[in-house]
This record gives structure tokens, sequence and C-alpha cells, in this order.
């Protein structure tokens, strides 16, 4: 490919609606273009590099024996009503009718239409295992869409449903695809970290993310700072054993006065105690009704930890006003003593206490010596809180560390959920009829592209791992108007084209320093340049945009040097991702 035959618009400037480097560089290097808020077209180089990643999912996902389909994007909502998703999905499923008046949904996921599709055509046991998968668009009507690639209302996934005749089958499905999981994304040259994690609005029993370790993440990890203990998960899911409780004698509870003092930090301060030594009361609306959740004063509450708790929908925390008008109070003076109407939720933490604050249920009052099972009784206690770095690992002890990462892909074990529900079943040895035992697998091929350069980049643009480059190298003759460079290059560009490289050339009539800079912003993983001095001597300058290391290679050598190079992803540092994954 020649740079003048190209739709290649580069930007100089940093588009002001671009907050993360991968949104700025992507559009910069003009890979993508918006279309609306989140809702982005895919460029040349753009797609090249999107079908490099699907690929290399198609490989790994046919290697574990998968069969590749395609399903509707447009689907009847019968079917996710008999699943009875068509509500839980709420505002973020795209909702449309036909000109019969009869409602459907862009498939935000394909649970449903899978489900459907194997109760018709799988009778017995000796059609399963079974894995079938597709790439295709996906559709989630998002409140705020950001961040470019990352979180948009139009997506690429790709979603492999497995299909097994009972859980020890599950368990082998679910082992293939962890594996073809951790090989797709070293492939790509990424440094993750799969982590256990919540399952969300699918549902299911167990299941892990896929995470590109990125400062630019929305999600949080925690994960065992003792490398052979393995423990790592996200922080909606990470759990923490509560501490012994503290040796104590009971005090009497008595009332104090804390006027205006209404944040932790200010009750405690005024008292002249630790934050560790109050208890947070604060007040979710359900669509079940209002529920008091309790914390120990440092801590923040895990509010899909809550939810699940609940098995409610919706779960916000209330405002001032809202607590106001349900308590009677102001905000900060709540507290779970002679608490009545409301549901009290407690963390297994609380617990543990002994003497604690706690709100009076009265303006500018605070109660003290408060214990849990004398001064109140919670309806639930579960795990609440919301697990930070320095607490113990819930498997050895030893401090959790934290970091930043981008979700590529979860897997989940969904059981009979879907299949009970909507009768797909099967009949065993015995002639018996049993649902089948189902898994999801998904991985999201734009996000990835996004964590990719998340993780690959300099001041100057773009590092793409050699495996999903747009082009392997490109060919910069000094001057387009020398005929002698003109002539080399193109002799160069045939040979590495013959050879089945993927090679650009260069043949704009712009200064060599527009055309390394360029180079750099797109992010080609080899420059060659030919210049007076490679007429001259025959020898070419490859330069390796990773490092900026330079090397001259005979123009009889460079086909295989280059070939070579691409070959063994020479630029990928595969020691680090093999580190990070045995970590986990």
């Amino acid at each position: 490919m020649r740079v003048t035959q190209l739709l290649l618009p580069t930007l100089r400037e940093v588009p002001a609606e671009a907050e993360v480097i991968s949104h700025q560089l992507l559009l910069r290097a003009g890979f993508i273009r918006k279309a609306a808020a989140g809702v982005y077209t895919l460029l040349p180089l753009g797609l090249r590099v999107i079908k490099k990643i699907e690929a290399i999912v198609r490989e790994e996902m046919n290697r574990q024996g998968a069969q590749e389909i395609m399903m509707p994007v447009i689907q009847p909502a019968e079917l996710w009503q008999e699943s009875g998703r068509w509500d839980v999905y709420g505002p973020e499923l795209f909702r449309l009718k036909d000109r019969h008046g009869r409602d459907f949904c862009l498939g935000p996921t394909h649970e449903e239409i899978i489900t459907d599709l194997v109760r018709n055509e799988v009778k017995s046991y000796r059609q399963l295992p079974l894995l079938l998968y597709q790439i295709q668009n996906k559709y989630r009507d998002e409140r705020r869409p950001r961040f470019g690639l990352m979180r948009g209302r139009e997506f690429i996934m790709k979603d492999l449903y497995s299909f097994d005749r009972d859980e020890a089958g599950l368990e082998t499905s679910y082992r293939k695809m962890f594996e073809a999981y951790t090989c797709i994304f070293q492939r790509c040259g990424l440094r993750f970290r799969p982590v256990e994690a919540d399952a969300g609005a699918i549902g299911g029993n167990d299941t892990h993310e896929f995470m590109v370790l990125a400062e630019a993440g929305e999600s949080v990890v925690v994960f065992c700072a003792q490398s052979s203990c393995g423990y790592a998960a996200n922080v909606e899911r990470a759990a923490v054993p509560a501490e012994k409780k503290a040796k104590e004698p009971l005090a009497l509870l008595r009332e104090v006065a804390t006027p205006g003092q209404r944040t932790v930090e200010e009750v405690t301060s005024f008292l002249g105690m630790d934050t560790r030594r109050l208890i947070k009361t604060l007040l979710f609306e359900t669509e079940k009704g209002f529920v008091a959740a309790l914390v120990r004063g440092d801590r923040e509450v895990n509010q899909v930890k809550l939810q699940k708790e609940l098995r409610v929908l919706k779960c916000e925390l209330a405002d001032s006003e809202t607590v106001g008008k349900v308590r009677g109070v102001r905000l900060g003076f709540a507290g779970p003593v002679g608490l009545d109407g409301v549901r009290l939720v407690a963390d297994l933490e609380v617990m543990q206490m002994v003497n604690a604050v706690v709100g009076a249920n009265k303006d500018d009052l605070h109660l003290l010596n408060v214990n849990p099972g004398r001064d109140f009784e919670p309806d639930v206690v579960a795990d609440l809180r919301l697990v930070q770095a320095g607490d113990s690992c819930p498997r050895c002890g030893f401090p959790l560390s934290e970091a930043r990462g981008i979700e590529v892909g979860q897997v989940f074990k969904l059981g009979d959920k879907y299949s009970k529900v909507l009768g797909a079943t099967c009949l065993d040895e015995k002639g018996q009829s049993r649902p089948v035992v189902m898994g999801c697998y998904g991985i999201g091929i734009t996000r990835t592209m996004a964590a990719a350069v998340e993780q690959n980049h300099d001041e100057n643009g773009i590092i793409w791992p050699v495996s999903i480059a747009p082009f392997q190298i490109l060919i910069a003759p000094v001057s387009t108007r020398d005929e002698g460079q003109l002539s080399l290059a193109e002799k160069v560009y045939g040979l590495l084209s013959e050879a089945g490289v993927e090679t650009v050339l260069d043949d704009r009539p712009e200064r060599a320093g527009v055309k390394f800079k360029d180079a750099d912003l797109i992010g080609y993983p080899l420059r060659l340049t030919v210049g007076s001095k490679a007429v001259e001597s025959g020898n070419l300058e490859i330069r390796r945009r990773r490092d900026g290391s330079t090397v001259l290679v005979p123009l009889e050598q460079v086909v295989d040097y280059v070939r070579d190079y691409c070959n063994s992803s020479g630029d990928t540092n595969s020691e680090l991702r093999m580190e990070s994954i045995h970590a986990v």
C-alpha cells in the first residue's frame, strides 16, 4: 500500500473531546472518527488492527474446537421476557418496535438467542459438548459513553457459549476458554491479569475478568502481594475476612452533643477518637424500599455486593433531602439504634466492633458505646465493604496490592440459569430430560485495540505490537524527487511485499521530518529509511519503533531481517506478560 492511496487523516492537535491517551492517539493517527457520542467509524488502519485481533481470536477459538456462527442483532422481546431480563437490563437496552408494533431490542449480548437455538436443535447428550461463537457488533445505551472505544454504545465483541451435559463438562469448557483467552492476550502483546469478578446482569456462578493493566482503566483490581498465593479480584468481587472482636468490656450507652459535626472525620475529630470506632449508616433506595447499610467509619460500601445481597435491580445512595424525609434528621446523624421501618444490613466487620459511635437519629447528636447485638440487631449480616490496598488477602492473610485495569474479556459459568428458564434440555443415557449446562465467554475486540494503545505508546505516538500493527514496516524515501532514492524504495517495497511482509510506502512529496513524525504517531513497528547514503552503499537503515534503535542491513538481507523480526514478534516483552500471568 502507498500512503498517497491511503485514507489517513492524521491530526497534529489533540482533539478536545478525547480524555484518555488511546482516544487521543486513535483520533490523531487516523484510525477512528466520531459519528455520534459512543459511536465511531473505523478508518482503514483502524479496521486493519481490528481484523488482526479478530484473526487471533478466531484461531484460538477454532483451536479449542469452537464453531463460528452469526446471530441476529435485532432480537425479539419475547425471548428476553421469557428469560426475565427485559426489565433487568433497564435503560441500557436499545428498544424498538417494528411497523406492526412488536417489541425488539438491539443485542447487547446473546444468551437468549443462543439458548433458543440450542433448545430447538439439541435433543441428546450425544450432541454435546458444543462451543458456538460469533464476532459481531453489540449495542448498549450507555448513560455516559466516554473514552473513545473503551466505553461506547456500539462496539465489536466476540461472544462464545458452551453447552455441556453436566458441571464436569462445564469445568472443561471453562478451562479451555480460560487458556484460550490467555493465549489471545499474550499474542496481542498485552500485560494482563485474570481476576475474580462479579457476574452482573448476565448472572451465573463463577466468573473471571481479563484485565489489561493501565492507568486509564475504569476498574480497580486487588491482588495478593505474595506471588505464590495467586489471589486477584475486581474490587466489586473481592472479599476480606473480618477482624476478630476486640477484647474490651462493654460500656454504657450514652448520648453526646455533636453540633454541626456531620462527616466521619468531623465527628471523630470532635470526639477525639479513631475513625475506626465509628459505624457509618448509609441509606440506600431500592425498588423494595429503603435500606440502611452499616460499615466501619474508614470503609466504603460496595454497592455491587449490597445489591447482590438484597437481590434488587435498583440500589442508589439516598441524597440529603431524601434522608431528611425518611429519617427526619439531617445527613450525618442517622444511626442503627432505634431505626424503625428501614431494613438494616450490616457488614461483617461491624459485628466485631465494640463501644462504637453512631448517629443518634437526632440532629447534632451521636451515641457512644454502641454494641451490635446489644443495642441493635441487623436484619442481614454480610460482606459489604469495598476492599482497599493494604487489606488482608482472604486466602493467605498477606496485604493486598492495587492496580487499575481495562476489562477486555470475561468468562462466566452460567450453569442452568438460562437453560432452565428457557427450557433448553437434553436426554441423558437413561432417557431423562435435564437442563444443559452453559458457559459464556466474551472479548471486547474494539476495547482490546484501545487497551493495546493505553499500554503501548510514548510522547510521539502509538507503539503497536507486531502481531496487531496495521502494517509491519513503513518505507520512507527521504526525497521522492531523487530518482535514485525513489527507485531503491520501490525496489525494497516490491521485495518485501512479494515476501508477504505487510509494507506501506510513504510516497508523499513531504519532508523527511513529516514522514518520520507520522510514522511514529501511527506506530509502525519498523521504519526503513532510504536516503542518499543507502543509494550509494546499498545498506538500508531500519529503525525499531519500540526502543528507537537502528540497524544497517544490506539490501540482499532486508527481507530475511524484517521477516524474522516480525515472525518472532521481536518488540514484545513476553517475559513481562508471562510474569503477570504467573502472579495470578
